[in-house]
C-alpha cells in the first residue's frame, strides 16, 4: 500500500471512486444528481489542490484531498469558514472497513504536521461521523446538507505541533 500525490490524468478514476464509495451507503439515485458536481473530480481540481491517491496492489482504491479556503465561502444557507478543509476522502466499497481509511488519516495527519497545518475541518457524510471521531476529529455541529431536509456533521481536528 502506498499513498502518493494524485496524477492529473486520474480525475475520472477518482470521480468513479467518489460515486462508488458514496453508493456504499445505499442513497437514492436522486441524491447523486444533486451531488454530481460535489463528487466530480476534474484535472483542474487535482492541479489546484492537495489530492492524494491510495494504491493497493498497483490499483488506486481511494483518495483524499485537502483544500484551503482563503475567505469564508457561502454555499446556499451555510458559510464555510476560511482555512483548511478535508474535502474528500473516499474508498472503493470493497476496501471499506479494512484499515485503509485509518492509513489515509495517518498520512493526512503527517502531511498536515509537515506543512504546518494545525486545524482542519470536514463536512462528513453522516455515516462516516463515527469513523472521523475515532480518528481524533471533534464533532462541532450539524450543518444543512445540499439534500433538502438532511444534515451533515461538521467536525474539526487540531493537529499536534
Amino acid at each position: 500500500m502506498t499513498i502518493r500525490e494524485a496524477i492529473i490524468d486520474e480525475h475520472e478514476l477518482l470521480t468513479d471512486i467518489s460515486f462508488k464509495s458514496k453508493s456504499y451507503w445505499n442513497y437514492p439515485s436522486s441524491y447523486f444528481d444533486i451531488w454530481k458536481n460535489e463528487l466530480t473530480i476534474t484535472n483542474n481540481y487535482i492541479a489546484k489542490n492537495n489530492v492524494f491517491a491510495l494504491e493497493n496492489a498497483n490499483q488506486v482504491i481511494g483518495y483524499y484531498s485537502i483544500i484551503f479556503l482563503k475567505s469564508n465561502f457561502q454555499m446556499k444557507n451555510i458559510v464555510l469558514e476560511k482555512g483548511f478543509w478535508l474535502e474528500h476522502m473516499f474508498l472503493l466499497p470493497d476496501f471499506i472497513k479494512q484499515g485503509f481509511g485509518r492509513e489515509m488519516i495517518s498520512h493526512f495527519k503527517q502531511y498536515c504536521t509537515e506543512n504546518n497545518i494545525f486545524k482542519v475541518n470536514v463536512l462528513a457524510d453522516p455515516n462516516a461521523k463515527v469513523f472521523y471521531e475515532k480518528m481524533g476529529f471533534k464533532y462541532i455541529e450539524d450543518f444543512p446538507s445540499t439534500i433538502e431536509g438532511r444534515t451533515t456533521p461538521l467536525l474539526e481536528i487540531n493537529i499536534k505541533r
